[in-house]
């Protein structure tokens, strides 16, 4: 158990605020979690820097939040701290030609947004992803044949022991929902998006589509925290938990959604025990009945 009387010390030296016992379920899409010991709002690189000493000097474990909308929260909550990225992290700007540089708690809809008013081509995919431009860059997010190693040049982040370096090209080791920083604590401060320029009238019309196509095809009335399950090689989730006739099956208040079986539906009062029962219900189903394994997509935060 990390010595809080001493976190809190260097915290408060530090000049960064911490609230104790903050509930997770507020900052999750899924709307599940219980509470984090400590919930530290960080608003440049010089707090986080700070933040991110202290952290090591009390031997505290900590997780880095993002939109939350990729994350399932255990009921217990997390005994540890909770890094939320603000400010300056949530920057945007022009950087160069046909660059932008943004910071990493970023939303990919504002990102989305400012590349379109700019008449910047190659992010349109990302509209609609409900995360922000960090946890993207760290599973590298993608959907519609297009994926955040496309668009990505260079990486900054501070290590763990609070140092600034980066990383670009074959070093950020992007693969299919995977990147360099998985696995590491590492916390990703900004990236630098190459894109290319278009039209503007254009650009909007592809976002629309893809919109709409989310829409029409996705559960976004309820919460979730999307995509369930990894793509299985010459397969699709959906389809197969589909046709193992899961849509609709439920355990509590979680739900395979109807409206498309990739998705794990939040419909009211569910927990993360019932999610992760549903999960292994599905996994163990579509196993026996089809031979393929499938992988969580989601990401289980245990500190």
């Amino acid at each position: 158990m990390p010595d809080y009387t001493l976190l809190d010390a260097a915290l408060l030296r530090a000049g960064i605020p911490s609230e104790k016992d903050e509930n997770m379920c507020a900052h999750t899409s899924f709307k599940i979690g219980g509470p984090a010991d400590r919930f530290l709002r960080l608003a440049d690189e010089a707090a986080l820097s700070a933040a991110l000493r202290a952290l090591r000097e009390t031997d505290t474990p900590y997780f880095v939040l993002g939109n939350g909308s990729n994350l399932l929260v255990p009921d217990e909550g997390l005994r540890g701290a909770v890094l939320s990225l603000e400010g300056a992290f949530k920057s945007v700007e022009l950087s160069g030609n046909a660059r932008l540089r943004c910071g990493s708690a970023a939303s990919l809809a504002s990102v989305c947004a400012f590349a379109r008013g700019n008449a910047l081509t190659g992010l349109e995919f990302a509209w609609g992803i409900p995360g922000s431009l960090g946890g993207a860059l760290y599973m590298n997010a993608g959907a519609y044949d297009g994926e955040m190693k496309q668009v990505t040049s260079r990486v900054w982040f501070l290590e763990a022991d609070g140092t600034p370096a980066s990383l670009s090209g074959d070093a950020l080791g992007f693969g299919y929902r995977t990147s360099a920083f998985m696995g590491t604590k590492r916390v990703i401060t900004k990236a630098e998006l190459q894109l290319e320029h278009g039209v503007e009238a254009e650009i909007t019309a592809r976002m629309d589509d893809l919109m709409q196509r989310r829409k029409s095809k996705q559960p976004v009335e309820l919460p979730s925290a999307g995509s369930v399950f990894k793509r299985p090689q010459g397969y699709f989730a959906g389809t197969l938990i589909e046709q193992c006739g899961l849509k609709g099956y439920a355990v509590g208040g979680a739900c395979v959604s109807e409206k498309h079986a990739g998705f794990i539906v939040n419909r009211g009062g569910a927990t993360c025990a019932d999610v992760e029962r549903l999960i292994e219900f599905i996994q163990e189903t579509v196993l026996r009945k089809t031979g393929v394994q499938l992988e969580p997509e989601i990401r289980r935060v245990r500190l």
